[in-house]
């Protein structure tokens, strides 16, 4: 996915703030979506792709530090990017120790938030990515019978067939068909791969 494509939110009671962020976010390609609260934010689905979010911290009834720690209890990770007027020391030490991308100050200039939310897509990118491939090896992985698992829980420890075979009590010619059908399911080509897959998959020598 091009980064051009990624959703940037933005969660700020300011009503002509967001509206210089559409604008300006527009602008670049960016698709835009923004929110006067928390709660309202919270409302909408989680994104199916690579997303940011900019946070103003001092809003009503929930405020930026206390969206960032819902968004995190929910497991719907994102980039996150203060941006506001009241910002501290403390914190903005408090909101990038809990996983901030960053912390501005208003104001802010139009290329150093566009710089600071490329990064941040960049990083979104990077995450949706290495979560794509997980999900699809845990699909392949669905699809192994228990043996197969049991074969390939072996094999990726260096296990020669016949030590397989030894190990599970079976003859070293099922150890091949085994080995095969395994490949063929985790569409590996080597035997690198296949470890390399059965890594990302949890299953480990």
């Amino acid at each position: 996915m091009n980064i051009a494509d990624a959703v940037v939110f933005v969660v700020d009671d300011d009503t002509l703030f967001r509206r210089s962020m559409e604008r300006l976010l527009s602008s670049v390609g960016y698709p835009v979506e923004t929110f006067v609260s928390a709660w309202e934010f919270l409302q909408r689905e989680p994104p199916t792709g690579p997303a940011c979010l900019i946070l103003d911290v001092q809003m009503p009834e929930v405020n930026g530090l206390a969206l960032q720690e819902l968004l995190a209890g929910a497991e719907r990770l994102m980039p996150i990017i203060f941006l506001t007027g009241y910002g501290t020391v403390p914190i903005s030490v408090k909101a990038l120790k809990a996983g901030a991308a960053d912390f501005l100050q208003k104001p802010c200039t139009d290329q150093v938030l566009l710089d600071t939310i490329d990064r941040a897509l960049l990083q979104a990118q990077q995450a949706w990515c290495e979560h794509a491939k997980q999900t699809t090896v845990q699909q392949y992985l669905k699809t192994l019978t228990t043996r197969e698992r049991e074969v390939l829980a072996l094999v990726v420890t260096g296990m020669l067939n016949k030590q397989v075979a030894d190990a599970l009590g079976m003859s070293e010619k099922t150890v091949k068909v085994h080995r095969g059908r395994i490949m063929k399911k985790m569409h590996a080509v080597s035997l690198a791969e296949l470890v390399r897959l059965a890594d990302q998959g949890g299953i480990t020598p």
